[in-house]
């Protein structure tokens, strides 16, 4: 027997002893008369309470039992969980066919079989993940920048500029869908976001400090590394609606980044990519040592990741 079990039939054992401790107490406690006594082991108050033990020790036992009984049964044998490609639908799994396990892909081969494999009905977008060796806790190492894709990344984007009334004249003239100055705080302050680039000259920053814990969490915060704090406003703005795209290292030391929609096909989406890789290789840390890119894998909104040989070490 478990040592589980043992301590369960000792309960057993000492909740039907004192059962029976109980149950004499009672026959002891009412004399030969069946009169209860004042006060004392006699009385009518003491007898009610032996009885209301005398129960609660019947339930224990009872309880003590059960679990006797629920110990001594063979345990079964632990469902079997199915695997992870079963477990997804029809379509992922006619696609993920297609993906070579274990196979690294070149680049073009890569995008080619992740256009290839879109399950999703809508226009998926076509992703890149890029595991590194860096440590994004050292300053020098924390890799965050931006490019401008050739091809766009196929996202609408809604550009904000928070700036004086002259500078956001020229923005909204440059594209800009908000070009606001004190009736954008207004907007913040009621928690009311409707932009995804949000744009702003260095000296009406400290303006927005006080929206840090709305802005910065979201990813909207201006900062001179992703160049949305600028002088030249008309130009950040141009950029962000060509196709302007910030990416950056997250606390696992991977870099996610889309390069376009499948519909752009695979050669639009080459060109992307070939923008973006060479920006990561020009990114690399001094101080690293090792490997930098450890592994790289494409894959589609809802399709299956396909594995692309290490581009650079």
């Amino acid at each position: 027997m478990t040592k589980e079990e043992v301590k369960s039939t000792e309960a057993a054992d000492e909740a039907v002893k004192a059962t029976e401790e109980a149950t004499e107490a009672v026959e002891e406690v009412v004399d030969t008369e069946g009169k209860f006594a004042k006060a004392g082991k006699r009385s009518k108050k003491h007898v009610e309470e032996v009885k209301a033990e005398e129960e609660r020790q019947a339930k224990k036992a009872e309880r003590a039992a059960e679990e006797k009984a629920a110990a001594e049964k063979p345990k079964g044998a632990k469902p079997v969980t199915r695997p992870k490609i079963e477990r997804r639908g029809k379509k992922y799994q006619e696609a993920a066919k297609l993906v070579e396990k274990g196979k690294e892909y070149t680049l073009k081969d890569a995008l080619e079989l992740a256009v290839k494999t879109n399950t999703a009905k809508f226009d998926a977008s076509v992703e890149a993940h890029v595991r590194l060796g860096v440590d994004p806790r050292q300053a020098d190492q924390n890799i965050r920048t931006t490019i401008v894709l050739p091809n766009s990344n196929g996202k609408t984007v809604r550009v904000a500029v928070f700036a004086p009334l002259d500078v956001a004249k020229a923005a909204k003239a440059a594209g800009a869908d908000i070009a606001e100055d004190e009736e954008f705080l207004k907007q913040l302050e009621k928690g009311t976001i409707d932009f995804d680039i949000l744009i702003s000259t260095p000296a009406y920053m400290p303006k927005l400090g006080k929206f840090a814990r709305l802005l910065g969490p979201k990813g909207l915060m201006p900062n001179p590394k992703a160049g949305t704090v600028t002088m030249d406003v008309e130009k950040a703005v141009k950029e962000a609606k060509a196709g302007k795209v910030e990416y950056r290292v997250d606390k696992q030391a991977i870099v996610h980044i889309g390069l376009g929609k499948v519909s752009f096909g695979a050669d639009k989406l080459l060109e992307n990519a070939n923008v973006f890789f060479e920006s990561l290789k020009a990114q690399k840390p001094a101080s690293l040592k090792g490997t930098y890119v450890k592994s790289v894998f494409i894959t589609t909104t809802m399709g299956p990741s396909i594995a692309v040989e290490n581009l650079y070490k």
